[in-house]
């Protein structure tokens, strides 16, 4: 099978294990930089070229997009769907996660548990907003952020208050999160693959932080979930419409709360936390998806 994955370094953890996994499995694997991609958009004969030369044959892909060039990365995507190429994740569901006010309005609509949230566009409505989230503590996200950066702790109401308006003055969007205490500075990352949990680790936020991100300096251990997480796990990355996904659970007296699911997750912090081959089981996926002849959406809507 020809497997590209879209990535912009061959050099990246992720990208180097997802190359060895299919190589290992008997695959033709090739890294393709997608922001070198160009398409020809025709309905007779769509194509991907890549520095000059079509490419042809491929299996499926796997998107690594990155979160600054969403935009261009899924539209390398949606090309490759419409020429019949399976995809890990679609560019739909790519483009659905990477929308965090999107993503939390799916979940919600699909019972999921979600943080209590508001979100709102003028300075006039902040204190709205903080009523709605039950007031201070409460922690204030920016759309765009990611790996925890742009994610803010009010501990008071006046804190709140200056931190929105701050962000609505840069003309930034924000969501404003009801602050889960009983999480203590953990969260779970479950890594879901073809609608099953495979492997699934504890972050734990350092001393002085709540964020636990690995980036942010936190540490991770596997773990075993519960029955109700790994059901949440998994009907998370389904409503999503993702094949793979790491989906960001916090534990609370409400049960497990989804507060991130992540179309590219990182696989050394749970590879190395958990000891799970999980670039594995991604190429798995793949090989039984095309050997059933799967697609996933190909609408460019």
């Amino acid at each position: 099978m020809k497997i590209l994955i879209l990535s912009r370094k061959p050099s990246l953890y992720s990208t180097h294990r997802l190359k060895e996994a299919g190589e290992k499995r008997g695959h033709d694997v090739r890294v393709i930089d997608y922001l070198r991609c160009y398409m020809n958009i025709t309905s007779a004969r769509p194509a991907v070229v890549y520095r000059g030369a079509p490419l042809v044959e491929a299996n499926a892909i796997i998107p690594r997009v990155g979160a600054t060039h969403t935009f261009y990365g899924t539209a390398v995507v949606r090309q490759f769907e419409l020429m019949g190429v399976f995809s890990a994740n679609e560019s739909q569901a790519i483009a659905r996660s990477r929308d965090k006010l999107r993503c939390l309005q799916i979940l919600a609509q699909q019972g999921i548990g979600i943080p209590v949230t508001g979100f709102a566009h003028s300075p006039k409505d902040v204190g709205g907003v903080i009523d709605i989230v039950g007031g201070a503590p409460l922690v204030v996200k920016l759309l765009e952020g990611t790996q925890g950066i742009g994610v803010v702790l009010a501990e008071t109401r006046k804190a709140a208050e200056s931190v929105i308006e701050a962000f609505r003055g840069l003309d930034a969007n924000i969501l404003v999160q009801k602050f889960v205490r009983e999480a203590s500075g953990t969260d779970i990352r479950c890594l879901v693959v073809g609608g099953t949990v495979v492997a699934a680790m504890q972050r734990k936020a350092p001393p002085g932080e709540f964020r636990a991100n690995l980036h942010r300096g936190g540490t991770a251990e596997g773990m075993a979930l519960t029955p109700e997480e790994e059901k949440t796990a998994v009907l998370a990355a389904r409503a999503m419409g993702l094949g793979v996904a790491g989906v960001d659970i916090l534990r609370s007296t409400r049960g497990p709360l989804v507060i991130e699911v992540n179309s590219s997750p990182g696989l050394e912090g749970i590879e190395k936390a958990t000891g799970t081959d999980v670039a594995a089981s991604i190429v798995e996926f793949l090989e039984k998806s095309v050997a059933s002849g799967a697609l996933r959406e190909r609408s460019p809507a």
